[in-house]
């Protein structure tokens, strides 16, 4: 059980790696989560390379099929569902090791991660943590898809989070989902939930060079109106509730909680990313203040 006050600077109580297979490469990928000093932010270091490259939304440079940062040569990539589950535990200062240019997927959610944080443990550590206060409707559209982030209503509190999908195989559909991060539900209503893609695209995908390490122990595969993995989903709207995953994950390269309302459909990678540019892009948007976000969080990984 992770327990902490929500208005406190946090990191680990202790270091923890674990290895697995990067989505993308194929390749075995090890992965070390340290703790950091106070103010450090979240910190990606290619061991590899002896690169260090920031957790920030500037930072992103490619958007296809995952979120990617990097500096220079330097790329670590499918970082979203790390980014969730520190989200979700209110991890503010820690240094992602990884020796290759993408995080290991596990099982294409992010439950691992958070069994990860909730092992090595969360400890405060002195300072108050800020909180991004969204101050007027910031919104970005594409081809019928958009995503906003708004104000607080009176009385809102935390990250509260509304989205749609909607995709022509009849396995996903339109799906719709509603969760507050300042709940405890994470690690039950989200963090499980996969990465899925739809079986027509894989080998254009593999072509491309990606999904080389993709597989139905770590991806949903759908056919139309079949679920290829032979255990079947783990939620009956398991695809919007990645999707969500995806948005928490993303806007946490704000660099700070956010405290408003996000509402989406069909959003992906790029646009979240786009979000957070254009909140940024005008100080009349946000405000960046201390103070406690929501309620101190409780939360047990999956």
């Amino acid at each position: 059980m992770i327990q902490r006050d929500a208005a406190a600077r946090c990191t680990l109580k202790a270091p923890i790696s674990a290895v697995g297979r990067g989505l993308h490469s194929g390749a075995d990928v090890r992965l070390t989560l340290r703790p950091a000093a106070l103010n450090t932010g979240i910190v990606f270091r290619r061991t590899d390379l002896g690169v260090d490259v920031a957790a920030k939304f500037d930072n992103v440079t490619d958007t296809r099929l995952c979120t990617l940062i990097s500096r220079g040569d330097a790329k670590i990539g499918t970082i979203e569902h790390l980014m969730a589950a520190l989200a979700a535990a209110g991890v503010d200062d820690l240094i992602v090791e990884v020796d290759a240019p993408e995080l290991p997927v596990f099982d294409g959610s992010a439950a691992p991660f958070l069994f990860l944080i909730e092992s090595a443990g969360v400890i405060e550590h002195g300072g108050a943590r800020p909180v991004l206060e969204i101050l007027r409707p910031v919104r970005v559209e594409q081809n019928g898809a958009f995503a906003e982030l708004r104000p607080h209503a009176d009385g809102g509190t935390g990250f509260d989070i509304s989205l749609s999908i909607e995709f022509a195989a009849r396995a996903i559909g339109a799906q719709a989902y509603h969760f507050n991060l300042s709940t405890a539900g994470f690690a039950d209503e989200i963090a499980r939930a996969r990465t899925f893609t739809q079986r027509g695209e894989i080998e254009a995908l593999r072509q491309a060079g990606l999904a080389r390490g993709g597989s139905l122990a770590n991806a949903v595969v759908v056919d139309d109106d079949k679920i290829m993995n032979p255990e079947g989903l783990r939620y009956a709207d398991e695809f919007v509730r990645h999707k969500l995953l995806d948005v928490i994950g993303d806007l946490y390269l704000a660099g700070a909680p956010i405290s408003g309302r996000f509402i989406g459909s069909r959003t992906g990678h790029a646009l979240n990313n786009q979000l957070l540019r254009a909140v940024y892009a005008d100080q009349a948007n946000y405000r960046l203040a201390t103070g406690a976000l929501e309620a101190p969080l409780q939360l047990t990984a999956a």
